[in-house]
C-alpha cells in the first residue's frame, strides 16, 4: 500500500547521525529532521557549538538529541563515532556526511599537509563513517546516506583544486555506493549546495567574490541554510525512495549560467 503523501517526509522512528552539526547547513539540516520527527546524535570538533545546537534543537522540537565531539580528520575518531552512535542510539538510519573544509590554494602552491588534510575530511572520513554504518541498514532493508557535495564539484573557481577534487570524488563514491547497497533498500545519493550564507565562505570570500557569487544565481542572492532542509529531507525519507545514485543541486540556479 503507497504511503499517503502526507506521511512521505514523516521521519518517526528514523535516527539521523549528521556531522558537522553544529551550525551552518548541518545545525539546519538536523532542526528540519527533528521537525520531521527523528531523534538525531550530531557531531563536530566544536564542543561548546555542538552542546548548544543540540540543546536548542531538543527544546523546539522535543526530540532526543545527542552529541560527541570528533575531528573527522583522524580515522580511529570516525570509527568510534560509528560505534558511539550505535551504542547511544541503537541503530542509525540516515548519515549525513557534512562535515568539510576548505583552503584555497593555486595548483603549483598546494601545501602537501593542506591537501592530505582536505582529502580526509572531504573524502575519506565519509568513506569511513559510511562504511561503518553500512551493516546495520542492511540488516533492516532501509538506509540513507547522503554526502553533502557542492556545485565546486561540477563546477569550479581558480585555487579549489582541492575543495573540487574531493566534491567531485564524493559524487563518484556516491553512485558506485548505490549500486551496492540497493538491493538492501539502502539509497546513496549527494547534495550540491551553491552560496549558502555559512562561516565557511565568508571566511574566505572577499566582498567582490561574495557579489559575484550572488549576481551569478538565477535568483541574484545566496541561499539561506533553511533552503537546504526540503531537498534533504526529500532524500531522507520515504519521498525520496526511488532515488539514488543522484546529484541534487540546489544553488539558486548558479550552475545553468
Amino acid at each position: 500500500m503507497a504511503t499517503p503523501a502526507t506521511q512521505l517526509f514523516n521521519l518517526t522512528g528514523k535516527v539521523a547521525l549528521i556531522t558537522g552539526g553544529n551550525k551552518g547547513l548541518g545545525k539546519a539540516m538536523a532542526l528540519g529532521f527533528a521537525q520531521a520527527g527523528a531523534d538525531l546524535f550530531l557531531a563536530s570538533r566544536n564542543v561548546e557549538e555542538l552542546k548548544a545546537a543540540a540543546q536548542s534543537i531538543a527544546q523546539q522540537t522535543g526530540r532526543r538529541v545527542e552529541w560527541t565531539p570528533v575531528d573527522v580528520n583522524d580515522r580511529s575518531q570516525v570509527q568510534k563515532l560509528a560505534e558511539t552512535a550505535l551504542a547511544t542510539m541503537g541503530q542509525v538510519d540516515i548519515l549525513i556526511n557534512n562535515a568539510g573544509m576548505n583552503n584555497p590554494q593555486a595548483i603549483d602552491s598546494i601545501n602537501d599537509e593542506v591537501w592530505d588534510k582536505i582529502l580526509e575530511v572531504n573524502l575519506s572520513s565519509c568513506m569511513a563513517l559510511t562504511r561503518a554504518l553500512v551493516p546495520q541498514m542492511k540488516v533492516r532493508k532501509w538506509g540513507r546516506i547522503i554526502h553533502i557535495s557542492s556545485i565546486m564539484g561540477l563546477v569550479s573557481k581558480e585555487k579549489r583544486n582541492a575543495y573540487s577534487a574531493t566534491k567531485s570524488a564524493l559524487i563518484g563514491l556516491a553512485r558506485a555506493s548505490a549500486l551496492d547497497l540497493g538491493e538492501f533498500g539502502v539509497t546513496v545519493n549527494c547534495i550540491a549546495p551553491g552560496p549558502f550564507l555559512t562561516d565557511m565562505p565568508m571566511s574566505i570570500l572577499s566582498d567582490r567574490e561574495k557579489q559575484e557569487f550572488a549576481a551569478m544565481t538565477a535568483l541574484n542572492r545566496w541561499g539561506d541554510p533553511s533552503e537546504l532542509v526540503g531537498p534533504a529531507l526529500f532524500l531522507a525519507s520515504e519521498a525520496g525512495s526511488y532515488v539514488t545514485g543522484h546529484v541534487l543541486v540546489v544553488d539558486g540556479g548558479y550552475t545553468i549560467r
